[in-house]
């Protein structure tokens, strides 16, 4: 079984590409490739490090001559699908900067086998105006992975990408891209949006927030984007973008949490988190109400640390609702629990309406 993702470059998954560009290129040298590849500092390198480390073997390995490697590549990049062939694209990030006319055709072709996401950033650092006037085109295509490269490429923070700077600090070039993709009927390149907004909440929220009024109620899934490109704000208890959702905030005394119950005030790591309460809506009118609930995680220097977790999403009538839910503390590779006093917050549009104690035993 693999253990990571850098095991993806096993040995027999690297032979097996040398073997299919051998096939397109028959002169190609794959015991010198494989010696490149398989070298005193591989065993050291994660997943991404090996990711250039197979690309800098390409380029040692194919013609010096960049349109000469990329015509190879052409041939094998079908034969060659999911994120184990992340180099491919990467070859035309390390090799391509000087001739941003073909690699802009080879990161759209690649794209659609793997992801040219990582690839594509250092053009946008170089050359921004004309990348972004590029994703403009790759928004219109009729694959959905080009589709997806334009929204994916340009976002400011993406998770294990190189980040976009300028765009970072004034993110409404990439507005016109993400509106052309806001009806996307694809869920994948829907999703992207929605991740891209979501980056740029953390840095200009009021900038998302215009946008998410705009865009709300016009097609369902143009309000799904929405949705989930607020999610952060909606995690903090934003009333701006709760009101997008038509989550009022709460009148005295018209919405309470009563009788927040856990069935155990310790628990041990791998053990669930059992808690209940009742919300009581004491207005005469059904509600639209966002419930979360939050843990103050306890960490290693001894000072809690929250994360907001959706409890519901509904309307609410009038008169008592019970609510249950649990929360596993199974040990997991992103989260280390630490032992002590944790806490639980129930809120509601926002609003801090319950608080209890619970102990984790490691």
């Amino acid at each position: 079984m693999r253990e990571s993702l850098k095991d993806m470059f096993s040995a027999s998954f690297v032979g097996s590409f040398a073997d299919k560009v051998k096939a397109k290129y028959p002169v190609f040298d794959k015991e010198q490739f494989l010696a490149l590849v398989f070298d005193e500092t591989w065993e050291s390198e994660e997943f991404k490090q090996r990711i250039r480390h197979i690309a800098h073997a390409l380029t040692k390995t194919l013609p010096p001559s960049y349109r000469e490697a990329l015509d190879i590549l052409y041939e094998v990049a079908p034969e060659c699908r999911g994120i184990e062939h992340l180099f491919i694209p990467d070859f035309v990030e390390i090799n391509g900067m000087s001739d941003i006319e073909q690699s802009i055709q080879a990161l759209e072709l690649f794209t659609t086998f793997s992801t040219a996401e990582f690839a594509v950033r250092p053009f946008i650092i170089a050359h921004q105006d004309q990348m972004l006037n590029q994703m403009m085109e790759w928004a219109k295509s009729d694959n959905e992975h080009v589709r997806r490269l334009a929204s994916e490429g340009s976002r400011p923070r993406l998770p294990w990408g190189q980040q976009l700077p300028e765009l970072i600090r004034d993110p409404r070039p990439v507005l016109p891209i993400l509106t052309l993709l806001k009806e996307d009927p694809s869920l994948y390149v829907r999703k992207s949006v929605a991740n891209h907004l979501n980056d740029i909440s953390k840095d200009h929220p009021e900038l998302v927030l215009d946008l998410a009024k705009e865009w709300y109620g016009n097609h369902p899934l143009t309000d799904w984007i929405v949705r989930h490109a607020l999610r952060t704000l909606l995690r903090r208890g934003d009333i701006r973008a709760l009101a997008v959702f038509g989550y009022e905030e709460l009148e005295e005394n018209s919405i309470d949490v009563i009788g927040l119950h856990l069935e155990s005030e310790v628990i041990s790591v791998g053990e669930d988190l059992v808690f209940s309460f009742t919300l009581l809506n004491g207005s005469e009118q059904s509600r639209s109400l966002r419930i979360d609930y939050e843990i103050g995680y306890m960490k290693a220097n001894g000072k809690q640390a929250p994360k907001r977790y959706k409890c519901s999403d509904k309307m609410y009538n009038p008169g008592r609702h019970h609510v249950k839910k649990k929360l596993s503390f199974k040990v997991i590779s992103t989260r280390r629990f630490y032992p002590g006093e944790h806490s639980l917050d129930i809120l509601v549009n926002g609003k801090r309406m319950a608080s209890v104690s619970f102990v984790l035993e490691v």
